[in-house]
């Protein structure tokens, strides 16, 4: 169990909350609102949206994620996570074939277009467990920060997280979320380079040795990382937090800013990844992750971390939160548009995520495997109907999306110990390994599915 002085992690968390609560603004247009846009009705410029995209993909279950597969895999798990924030090049390509090629004003449009309102659903289905499986992993994380004080101290961290960044977002909207972001990006960035720094420092600290910490080509960390990448194209586009930062701002000020976004973002993430490295090759027994931190950098680290940690769960958090609101009221048309109805939107996510923090799982990556599963069926929408711009019959989506689906909950049973079916069936022991071979397989179906029932170029 990690130890910190609660009372100095307290007071930085009351004096970050209380600087966003003011930072936040009372908006009263829907543009502002749901766009992100100011009361003059100007757009984000572009480091304001690239720390908001960087501060909302950084979170805490990524940074956690990150540090968990260097510390059991070596180098290749932290350069395995670190591939999924490609997502932000292949995210850019996305927007900019719908929105700025082809005119479409959301997402939910081109489905609706191609696919009909099956389509819309499926696709509405998608993310909004995507949004909800954010608010509980990040809760979730909080919650594994303030337990090492108590059961009292992690159910009260829990809430106060949720009720601070639901106020501040019910007031401002993706407007609030933006420029939060912006100081909860500085504050993050600062305290994962000084921790960076501490580990270089350490006497026991070998660039060699983090480099050979993977020596095994087909180790689960190389296996995951393939999975990565075959992952990557489809990823941004389930994640409507990205998407909706790629419908903000013109043409340039968007390319600019998700370029920035990824190579910070990628540093940064692969920094922690690396920090469970070094930790992993000092471990001692059955030790964990932030227990073997703590040993090796000592309580004031411990603090750091903490912060950074509860720092980027709330800066995803109120990006969730105004996803939530226009992916309900602007892309679903529920509740006349009304500033109001995206409010109870909020309300609404944020208790169905506190009720997975405590009846849900409690693995982090497990998520973050079922719902990339589950997006591979977007892997042939993008290849062939964005980018090829085909028509595809209705017949081909379903398939593709029944498929990728029933992989989903199927990964989630078997690595859950419910099913014990690709051991014997493929011969492989490791999960990663029955991930790749079932990302394979959605792939080949899917695309097979496509490929037979595509049609003439699409007249957008």
């Amino acid at each position: 169990m990690i130890e910190f002085h609660l009372p100095s992690l307290v007071a930085i968390l009351v004096v970050t909350a209380v600087v966003s609560v003011a930072l936040a603004p009372r908006v009263r247009t829907a543009d502002g609102f749901y766009r992100g846009w100011s009361e003059g009705g100007q757009a984000p410029g572009v480091w304001t949206l690239t720390f908001s995209q960087v501060t909302t993909w950084i979170f805490a279950r990524s940074l956690l994620n990150a540090g968990i597969l260097g510390y059991f895999f070596g180098i290749a798990g932290a350069l395995a996570y670190t591939v999924y924030y490609g997502s932000f090049l292949t995210g850019w390509l996305i927007v900019d074939q719908l929105r700025f090629r082809r005119g479409y004003p959301n997402i939910q449009t081109f489905f609706a277009q191609r696919f009909g309102r099956l389509g819309v659903s499926a696709y509405n289905i998608l993310i909004s467990l995507r949004l909800l499986t954010e608010v509980f992993a990040n809760l979730l994380v909080v919650g594994i920060v303030f337990s090492a004080a108590g059961v009292l101290a992690e159910n009260l961290a829990i809430m106060a997280v949720a009720v601070i960044t639901l106020f501040y977002s019910m007031t401002g909207g993706l407007r609030a979320s933006l420029r939060t972001d912006v100081l909860q990006m500085t504050l993050l960035t600062v305290l994962m380079v000084v921790l960076f720094g501490v580990m270089l420092m350490h006497p026991l600290f070998e660039v060699t040795a983090l480099m050979t910490s993977s020596p095994d080509l087909r180790g689960p960390g190389w296996v995951l990382m393939i999975v990565a990448f075959l992952q990557v194209l489809s990823y941004p586009l389930h994640d409507p937090v990205m998407m909706d930062r790629g419908f903000v701002s013109d043409r340039d000020t968007t390319r600019r800013s998700f370029i920035h976004a990824f190579w910070i973002s990628a540093l940064l993430i692969l920094m922690f990844g690396l920090m469970g490295v070094f930790a992993g090759l000092h471990r001692e027994g059955g030790n964990d992750l932030l227990f073997t931190l703590q040993q090796l950098l000592g309580a004031p680290a411990m603090l750091l971390l903490a912060a950074a940690l509860v720092l980027s769960a709330a800066s995803t958090m109120d990006s969730v939160f105004s996803s939530v609101s226009k992916l309900t009221v602007v892309d679903m048309g529920v509740g006349g548009g009304t500033l109001h109805s995206g409010r109870w939107a909020m309300i609404g996510f944020a208790i169905a995520g506190l009720a997975l923090v405590y009846w849900g799982t409690d693995d982090l990556y497990a998520a973050v495997a079922v719902s990339g599963t589950a997006s591979l069926f977007l892997t042939p929408i993008i290849l062939i109907s964005i980018f090829a711009n085909r028509q595809v019959a209705r017949w081909s989506f379903v398939v593709n999306f029944v498929v990728a689906i029933g992989a989903a909950a199927f990964y989630f049973l078997e690595n859950a110990g419910y099913l014990n079916v690709m051991g014997p069936l493929t011969g492989l022991e490791h999960t990663y390994s029955h991930l790749l071979v079932v990302t394979l397989v959605v792939l080949t179906i899917g695309m097979g599915a496509f490929l037979l029932g595509m049609g003439p170029r699409a007249d957008d």
